[in-house]
């Protein structure tokens, strides 16, 4: 398949679509609407929808979260509330809603990493279920992990306000990854954790800021020293920064 017939195939598929049940959808596009994901956004590329979740509620108080059984401070999202929305925009069945992940940002969760993007970035989308407070009932939890495939997937080993922060970061290091949003794919290869390493150091004008000079080789023009430098400085940065990925590294070379 040539570059154009490539291009024209994914002009015609369906776009990425990401879909966010939150209790503040005007947090969203939030950052996701500029730069170039929200360039990509603005041209189709990706769609997004952000559902109140509010809507759901069974009083005219709009009620979604209620005191724990057993005691403890703060609230928990009530389970009949959110599963509500979840099955109103999220079809369990094989084929529903295009085989979108089903994601809820927790820090129980499996860490957030650029395999992962990648795998998202492969799929056709993802909904989103942003808790708050306490976060949600277990038993929605575990209702749609059986029915819905519904993965907890954690930001880091830290606690946010709610799951729209950590939701707007997941969503971004995804869109990235869509065909058309970056431009060029070789911009992307040498990124960090892309090849199991840290990125290497960059550079442009000045030659010389500050009584700091650009290193030598990258002005040399010799493309394979340049290379070879690059390398090398991802390593030791790695190894220097992250002996665990280093470790990885070692393992998957040897």
């Amino acid at each position: 398949m040539t570059e154009g017939q490539r291009q024209a195939a994914t002009a015609e598929a369906d776009p990425w679509t990401a879909v966010v049940l939150t209790l503040f959808p005007g947090m969203f596009p939030g950052m996701l609407g500029h730069s170039l994901a929200g360039k990509a956004l603005a041209d189709g590329r990706w769609t997004l929808e952000a559902v109140d979740i509010r809507a759901f509620a069974r009083d005219r108080h709009g009620t979604v979260d209620d005191s724990p059984y057993g005691g403890g401070a703060g609230m928990v999202m009530r389970p009949d509330v959110v599963s509500d929305a979840i099955a109103a925009h999220h079809d369990p069945a094989p084929g529903g809603t295009g085989g979108r992940r089903l994601i809820y940002p927790s820090p129980r969760g499996r860490v957030f990493d650029q395999a992962m993007a990648r795998d998202w970035a492969a799929g056709p989308g993802v909904t989103l279920v942003c808790g708050r407070y306490e976060g949600l009932d277990q038993r929605v939890i575990d209702a749609w992990a059986e029915k819905g495939r519904l993965e907890e997937v954690s930001l880091g080993d830290f606690v946010l306000s709610g799951g729209e922060p950590a939701a707007l970061v997941m969503l971004d290091a995804v869109v990235r990854l869509l065909p058309g949003v970056m431009g060029a794919a070789t911009s992307l290869d040498e990124e960090s954790f892309e090849r199991g390493l840290l990125e290497y150091p960059h550079y442009t004008r000045p030659p010389v800021w500050d009584g700091r000079a650009v290193p030598e080789v990258l002005v040399s023009g010799h493309h394979e020293r340049v290379a070879t430098w690059r390398l090398a400085q991802a390593e030791a940065i790695t190894r220097n920064r992250r002996p665990d990925l280093w470790a990885r590294y070692k393992t998957e070379r040897a």
